[in-house]
């Protein structure tokens, strides 16, 4: 396989060539997780992989309960499918605990705090009552729970690894909180092995090639869990070395070709953001323009899978207004397939679009 199918296949396993799925819930569950914290962008991450779908139907989906927002992996805000987020969360929790225990203590923060907070956020959520985050503090507040500077994020973020909360529908534009229990039913437990075999399988399938080091980073467990789940599944993956790292993916029946494609990514997407090494796609003379320092991530405009410049756009009422730069002058072809990728997205927000700036 020579360098350059890398993009290729990974713009085919991540639906963005070909896309196969036509609900929001067999998407996400194909693609194991979505990184969720930009609420929007992570919206239209969704839309992008599923042609004709909008924000409203996805937020549906989200309201909905069939897809999950939750801190969950490495861990940040992700969408998960409402069967997969248990197994996921009781395979990745213990971890994400141990590594927040000194930050925690910082915060003076404890088991019997987290004991008491997680009793008192249950009880106020009781009877799928779906309440803000500034409201549960205010709730902790007055039982004597500090939620102030960050430990109202620990709280919270406690409350999710423990299954106790995720999300509710969005109120008046605002996220709520539920009861993990009234949203999602239990599910078959898994053995360590069996969900370790799984989260390999589906991050393989729908992001392949990848190496296990981009593995072990998406999926926040150490290169020795990461490795144990791969080799739990090597005998039905394929791999080649390429400029010396092995790359594990499935046999999808799909050969590379030489794709035209432009997508208009959002911030954070699966298509960069989970992969350890991201030169495959973004040239390192681009990665400032397009990641900042501490982890920022702006929304990219690909061609035939490789970045090619940034995009900033502004939602108001009506309409979106959408800036697009690109690295190096545009060539017609990159500008016709713009216009095209510009013009489904304001029809997935169904406003109005308005396109400044030089291109």
């Amino acid at each position: 396989m020579e360098p350059s199918a890398i993009k290729t296949l990974r713009l085919f396993n991540q639906q963005l060539i070909s896309p196969q799925f036509n609900d929001v819930k067999s998407l996400v569950k194909y693609l194991g997780a979505i990184q969720a914290q930009d609420y929007n962008m992570a919206k239209w991450a969704l839309g992008l992989r599923l042609p004709g779908s909008t924000d409203i139907a996805i937020e549906y989906a989200i309201n909905a309960a069939e897809i999950i927002r939750t801190h969950i992996l490495r861990p940040t805000w992700h969408f998960v499918a409402a069967d997969d987020v248990r197994w996921m969360m009781e395979l990745t929790a213990a971890h994400i605990k141990t590594a927040m225990k000194s930050s925690n203590r910082q915060l003076g923060l404890d088991e019997d705090i987290f004991k008491r907070s997680n009793e008192i956020i249950r009880k106020a959520l009781t009877g799928q009552n779906y309440l803000t985050r500034i409201e549960l503090c205010e709730i902790m507040n007055k039982s004597g729970i500090n939620t102030s500077d960050l430990r109202s994020s620990h709280l919270m973020f406690r409350a999710e690894l423990d299954l106790i909360v995720c999300n509710g529908p969005i109120r008046n534009k605002q996220s709520t909180y539920a009861l993990m229990d009234d949203r999602v039913p239990e599910t078959k437990k898994l053995s360590r092995e069996e969900a370790l075999a799984k989260l390999a399988t589906r991050y393989f399938k729908s992001h392949g090639p990848a190496t296990l080091a981009d593995f072990s980073w998406w999926s926040g467990l150490s290169l020795t869990s990461a490795k144990s789940a791969l080799n739990l599944i090597q005998s039905d993956v394929l791999n080649e070395v390429i400029d010396g790292s092995i790359y594990w993916f499935f046999d999808t029946g799909i050969a590379p070709a030489d794709v035209k494609s432009l997508d208009l990514l959002p911030a954070y997407d699966e298509f960069l953001i989970s992969y350890k090494n991201r030169g495959a796609s973004l040239q390192p003379g681009y990665a400032k323009d397009v990641m900042t320092n501490n982890g920022i991530f702006k929304p990219v405009i690909l061609f035939n899978g490789e970045v090619v410049g940034i995009w900033k756009r502004l939602i108001k009422k009506d309409s979106v207004v959408v800036e697009p730069l690109f690295f190096k002058p545009v060539t017609p072809l990159q500008k016709k397939e713009l216009l095209l990728n510009l013009k489904l997205y304001s029809s997935f927000l169904d406003k109005k679009l308005i396109v400044i700036g030089e291109f």
